[in-house]
């Protein structure tokens, strides 16, 4: 059984390849190397090539022998999204869709998809649950929403059989601080703490201290990326088995705030974390985490670290590089 892996020179990507090969399958990796990095998917076989491009895509399959998809590949910044829309909408949604016909013109009919829970906007409730209605807003959300959507009509017109995991807030690094976040081009919370607790940065900004939670801070369900990465595999097997699609939410089902993530990171380093507090930005959320008993339920996975596990491997992964990424 052999896995396309495609963005699998980024960060969950990379890490994602890694877990996929030590599970007993083989890999090929397709990236175009915009935001990855060709060090990070070591020596698994490599296309550097845009999943848009059929010709690529359809020899990778052939040479390879591909049974089944993890697709990766998209622009995730939200604030380019909005600036930009025309440059997500082409790659994501556009790129996504190509790659999926051709797919389905060469056989392939099993696709693990790497969503977000960005598409349920500010939820009403929380936990959020896959039932929920979504609501996006940002064009980052809608392009993920699309494929997701893109995907439920393959699978009601063609053989072809999905997985959408929607994430909620990947960090961490590897369990051996090989592979972890390249913070130049992060928008997340854990890497700025890092830069900041490591001095690579001015004081780490706090948007907000009065929301209604128990510090004021956000509160955000951040899930270790070894994690994440194993339930790719729980939805590959799903897959393999004659699975149903499914859509489903992956998170830790617990909730941490902003300070809380302060505290822990001083706590492992031993160093303070120079931050202020700042205005709340707008569209902020006061809370979200997540319901994951489907995927519990459906897969078995279970989440296995915890807050320090992140903060420490975060830590060993950023301060083991004084420029503060792969290269």
């Amino acid at each position: 059984m052999t896995t396309l892996i495609t963005g699998g020179a980024g960060y969950i990507g990379s890490i994602t390849t890694r877990a996929i090969r030590a599970s007993g399958r083989a890999v090929v990796v397709l990236d175009t190397l915009e935001n990855g990095h060709r060090k990070a998917v070591g020596d698994a076989p490599f296309v550097q090539a845009d999943v848009a491009d059929a010709d690529a895509v359809r020899r990778t399959v052939e040479e390879h022998g591909v049974d089944e998809v993890v697709h990766f590949a998209a622009y995730k910044a939200v604030g380019e999204s909005m600036a930009n829309p025309g440059k997500y909408f082409a790659n994501n949604v556009t790129g996504s869709q190509r790659l999926f016909e051709t797919l389905r013109s060469c056989g392939v009919d099993r696709v693990v998809f790497s969503s977000t829970a960005a598409v349920y906007g500010t939820p009403a409730r929380v936990p959020v649950r896959e039932s929920d209605p979504t609501d996006c807003e940002s064009v980052y959300a809608e392009t993920k929403l699309m494929i997701e959507k893109t995907l439920g009509w393959y699978a009601r017109t063609s053989t072809m059989r999905s997985v959408c995991l929607r994430y909620f807030n990947a960090a961490g690094a590897s369990d051996d601080a090989t592979l972890g976040e390249d913070w130049r081009f992060s928008e997340n919370l854990v890497p700025h703490v890092m830069k900041a607790v490591l001095g690579h940065s001015p004081a780490l900004k706090v948007f907000g201290n009065d929301y209604p939670t128990p510090d004021g801070t956000g509160v955000r369900d951040y899930i270790h990326v070894e994690d994440l990465a194993s339930a790719h595999i729980a939805a590959l097997d799903h897959l393999a088995s004659g699975g149903a699609s499914v859509t489903c939410n992956v998170g830790t089902g617990q909730g941490t705030s902003v300070l809380e993530i302060i505290a822990a990171t001083e706590r492992i380093s031993g160093r303070k974390v120079p931050h202020q507090i700042v205005a709340r930005r707008a569209g902020d959320v006061s809370e979200v985490w997540a319901d994951s008993s489907l995927v519990r339920d459906l897969f078995g996975w279970e989440p296995r670290r915890h807050l320090d596990d992140i903060i420490s491997s975060a830590y060993a992964w950023h301060s083991g590089r004084p420029g503060g990424h792969r290269g």
